[in-house]
């Protein structure tokens, strides 16, 4: 068990990055400003499990977690799986399945997410998320035109009146609600799965997160805490 500390927590707490920027996992208490959600609540299991305290890193954007990786700001952090970022991290099995799409002009001749590669289309989108390095990587004929933040992205597609805005569905679907005249398209860019990161190369750590996150899921504790946080528990990775 001293190897599993020595990795998870160094420094004799779990530093664990949180990222506001993805809402359906990740809230501000707006009274507190103390993270909530269900990754709020894996990193309180965690540390309890290990017998340590839990010390936040918070972020706007799943691009600044990865970025704060060379900083050593964190030990462990919840983001999606991605083969650019596992280059230098290495990632549980899944927890949460969410998905990528689109949000249109209500009039937009564009129908579905396949329509947006092509010429002329400018889409907004988060950098560093992973849906952005999705795009970035099939993309051929349509523009990305990125900001620091989801909420910074759809901000930009509203001002300069792009043609398109990406972003992880539950948020376009609200973002959409709330703004008359536009549309979330059928269909998604992308599956994302979320997980469990830590910086490459600590071995007992992800042995232990493997079976933590498999626990997590398979006791109800993932769906309750997306059930708690408003989301759908179905949002719960096989």
């Amino acid at each position: 068990m001293q190897d599993v500390l020595n990795e998870l927590a160094p420094k004799g707490r779990v530093r664990a990055a949180i990222n506001f920027g993805n809402a359906v996992l990740a809230q501000q208490d707006p009274t507190t400003g103390e993270p909530r959600g269900t990754q709020a609540a894996l990193a309180r299991a965690l540390a309890e499990r290990l017998g340590v305290a839990v010390e936040f890193a918070t972020y706007k954007a799943a691009g600044k977690v990865f970025e704060a990786l060379a900083r050593d700001e964190w030990d462990v952090a919840f983001m999606a799986i991605d083969p650019v970022r596992a280059a230098e991290l290495d990632f549980t099995a899944p927890y949460v399945l969410i998905e990528a799409g689109c949000v249109v002009p209500e009039n937009s001749p564009l129908q579905d997410v396949g329509d947006v590669d092509r010429p002329g289309v400018r889409i907004a989108g988060a950098r560093g998320s992973a849906y952005e390095l999705h795009l970035t990587r099939t993309l051929k004929q349509a523009e990305l035109v990125l900001a620091p933040s989801g909420p910074e992205a759809r901000a930009l597609f509203l001002k300069d009146g792009l043609e398109a805005v990406a972003g992880v569905r539950q948020e376009l679907v609200a973002f959409a609600e709330s703004h008359p005249g536009y549309r979330v398209m059928p269909g998604r860019f992308v599956g994302i799965e979320q997980a469990i990161a830590v910086p490459k190369g600590r071995a007992a750590a992800l042995a232990f997160l493997q079976n933590f996150i498999a626990e997590m899921k398979k006791n109800g504790f993932v769906a309750q805490e997306l059930a708690a946080s408003g989301q759908s528990p179905s949002l719960v990775a096989p």
